[in-house]
């Protein structure tokens, strides 16, 4: 059967939001200002400062770090593939 033959069935809302649930991340650059709305109970942070929250596939906060390297570190220790969003 050819590939574009084949029936495709769309994703539920909830299907969707749970795509990749535990195996895939995303880091997210953000700006101090930006963090207690991310992370509410870290403390206040300095504003204007440059940082990268790790988010899991749904958009839950995993880590917060000051470099990119770090938060693809904990990605990597925990199993976690991340991917790019543009």
């Amino acid at each position: 059967m050819n590939v574009d033959q084949t029936k495709r069935v769309p994703l539920t809302q909830e299907q969707f939001a749970h795509l990749g649930d535990g195996a895939i991340a995303y880091v997210k650059e953000v700006r101090s200002e930006d963090v207690a709305r991310l992370f509410p109970q870290a403390p206040k942070i300095e504003p204007g400062l440059q940082l990268f929250a790790l988010l899991s596939a749904d958009g839950t906060p995993i880590v917060l770090t000051d470099s990119r390297d770090a938060a693809m570190a904990n990605a990597w220790q925990n199993d976690l593939q991340t991917v790019s969003l543009h």
